[in-house]
């Protein structure tokens, strides 16, 4: 294959992965030319809008203009690093300023600048955002598209500051409302890498509005390296899609999923420093918090971090689940239309002041089945209402080989979009003489939402490094899947010493009737995770695994 052709395969395939795997918010309104950027901008507040003192963050925005395609922009940021942006204003929004939505996008890619037949993930698009009087501003984040600079996964003090330089901008446009001078009435939208940018920008910015991140994470550790080690599918597709204009921490780190699957100490605090993690307590936005559950690179521990951060702090926050992010469902459609009405709702209430708007629940969630259930906080052990479904066993021998792999789905077994991208990477049932295991079997109808916690005892020898990991499913014979495609690193010692571990699995959603079980499988290796060295066994002696229950979230 010639260079040309090469790089022209590479650029497709990476724009179709980005596009299906990351959430991108793909919509617009086409070649429209956007008004010129003269005049003043409405200074007319919203009587609700929160109170925010901080104003521009810079006096002089150099901007140029492109002549094709009109509504695009050059910005250059507070670094000289050149930011692509494109602006669509609100019909009519000259003489009657309006609100302005910022939209990012999906990692890899530019900012969305057309309409398209297919809203992914429930996602609102420049041309309906426009029609209920909206201005829309997507951009191409620093290192993607057009802009300049390295992609530093939405470090604040890089593509938080971007942002802050368009906030900046924005407040200089006739079509936009505002709350005071320099701060524009606005709200954010996008998934994934669009959806942390979010809780970046915000933790830093006072002036934004209203928030909709939809599969975001709360921290890169828990999401990119559970437990110490990396989650090597999803790193070597984020890094194959990503260009060549990234940080150098992200390819080494994918690099290490390769090669034991462990983090250098630098590459460990990068990618810590990137958050959000503990900066979410610093929002005080209204924000509505959207995860997928059978999302297995933003898990929904990372959605649920988010949203007890937020509540701690007093901020308004409604958490809502769908079957759908990063991953494929495998037991039900997935419907998005709650997540595009609470969207629609959340903007409406927020940057238009409609108290007219229903919100729905606090917390919504979604079973197995997309039944839906609603309540007014997230589910805890100290709740009321709060309960366990629990099974054990005596264990087995488990030999570390490379038959004891979780995944990949069998052909034909993924639906929709996602299916035949995420095939390798989405753990799925083991024969039980490749696993050990432990039955439960609920003794009524219990909803089981939360972490289930793991306690094996065990001891076993290997012919590599004594500190290594095991792989954690939850399976469902009914569906003979793995509930909510999670998997969860064991770290285990085998040194012929007995030893305990005590890991909390993935957050998992499922309605079990009278009688029904799932059934705990402890596995060698996984197409999730970094391989470990495979050979020599791990005797358990006991397992057992503990699901919560709440009565609290009832079906809607």
């Amino acid at each position: 294959m010639s260079g040309n052709r090469r790089t022209a395969t590479r650029r497709a395939v990476g724009l179709l992965l980005a596009t299906v795997l990351l959430g991108a918010c793909s919509s617009g309104e086409g070649d429209e030319a956007a008004s010129a950027d003269s005049g003043a901008a409405s200074t007319t507040a919203v009587a609700s809008a929160p109170t925010c003192e901080q104003g521009a963050t810079t006096d002089d925005i150099e901007v140029e203009a492109v002549a094709k395609p009109a509504y695009d922009r050059v910005i250059t940021s507070f670094d000289d690093t050149k930011i692509r942006v494109h602006w669509f204003p609100a019909p009519g929004a000259a003489d009657k300023p309006a609100p302005t939505v910022l939209m990012g996008p999906g990692w890899s890619l530019a900012g969305a600048t057309q309409d398209s037949d297919i809203e992914l993930f429930g996602a609102l698009s420049i041309g309906s955002l426009n029609d209920d009087a909206y201005n829309v501003l997507t951009w191409d984040p620093r290192g993607f598209g057009k802009s300049g600079g390295v992609a530093s996964v939405n470090d604040p003090k890089r593509e938080g500051r971007d942002v802050q330089i368009l906030l900046d901008w924005v407040a200089e446009q006739p079509e936009a409302e505002l709350d005071a001078t320099g701060d524009p009435r606005s709200g954010m939208i996008g998934a994934s890498y669009g959806g942390g940018i979010q809780l970046t920008v915000a933790s830093i910015d006072c002036r934004v509005d209203a928030l909709v991140p939809n599969m975001a994470w709360h921290s890169l550790k828990t999401s990119l390296y559970p437990n110490k080690i990396v989650k090597e599918g999803w790193a070597g597709k984020l890094v194959s899609i990503g260009g060549d204009n990234l940080d150098p921490h992200i390819t080494s780190a994918a690099k290490s999923g390769l090669n034991g699957g462990t983090l250098s100490d630098e590459d460990y605090q990068w990618f810590l420093d990137r958050g959000p993690g503990d900066q979410v307590s610093n929002i005080g936005v209204p924000t509505l918090l959207l995860a997928g559950t059978v999302d297995t690179l933003f898990a929904l521990q990372e959605s649920v971090a988010n949203y007890e951060s937020l509540s701690a702090a007093g901020t308004p926050v409604h958490l809502m689940w769908y079957c759908g992010g990063h991953g494929v469902c495998l037991t039900s459609d997935g419907n998005t239309d709650r997540v595009t009405e609470a969207t629609t709702a959340w903007l409406a209430r927020y940057l238009k002041d409609d108290t007219s708007v229903d919100l729905g629940s606090p917390v919504e969630v979604v079973d197995q089945n997309d039944q839906h259930w609603l309540g007014d906080d997230y589910p805890t052990a100290d709740q009321p209402g709060s309960g366990t479904v629990t099974g054990n066993s005596d264990g087995s021998t488990l030999k570390l080989t490379a038959d004891s792999q979780s995944g990949p789905l069998p052909d034909g077994a993924g639906k929709g979009l996602l299916g035949g991208l995420v095939t390798t990477i989405t753990p799925y049932p083991v024969a039980a003489d490749q696993a050990v295991e432990a039955k439960v079997t609920a003794k009524g109808d219990v909803l089981v939402v939360g972490a289930p916690k793991l306690t094996m005892t065990y001891s076993g020898t290997t012919p590599g490094e004594a500190s290594t990991h095991v792989f954690a499913q939850l399976v469902d014979p009914e569906t003979n899947t793995v509930v909510g495609n999670q998997i969860t690193p064991v770290p285990v010692t085998l040194d012929g010493e007995e030893h305990t571990a005590e890991v909390d699995l993935e957050i998992i959603a499922q309605h079990m009737l009278a009688k029904s079980s799932l059934t705990l499988q402890v596995v060698a290796s996984t197409g999730a995770y970094a391989k470990p060295e495979l050979g020599g066994e791990i005797d358990v002696s006991s397992l057992n695994v503990s699901l919560p229950t709440t009565t609290e979230l009832t079906e809607a």
